[in-house]
């Protein structure tokens, strides 16, 4: 298992599962959401608050973070 990053909250990912960070903003984004939505492969990390990264695993899961893609990338970065 690779090292796990903070994605908010105290929800921690493991690093070597993570494929890509993304905004959520476009409509394929969101379509992408709905969809993880409907299949129970969506993890919603937010507390409740505005998604600001959607997190793709190699698992096909989506993982909902309230931090800024940026932010996860430079954690992901020092993780390394």
């Amino acid at each position: 298992m690779g090292k796990l990053i903070n994605i908010g909250f105290g929800n921690m990912v493991s690093t070597d599962k993570i494929v890509s960070i993304i905004s959520p903003d476009s409509a394929p984004a969101k379509r992408y959401i709905q969809q993880a939505k409907e299949s129970h492969m969506l993890i919603d990390a937010t507390q409740g608050r505005k998604t600001k990264s959607i997190i793709f695993t190699m698992n096909d899961k989506l993982i909902l973070s309230a931090l800024q893609p940026e932010t996860l990338a430079g954690r992901f970065e020092q993780e390394e």
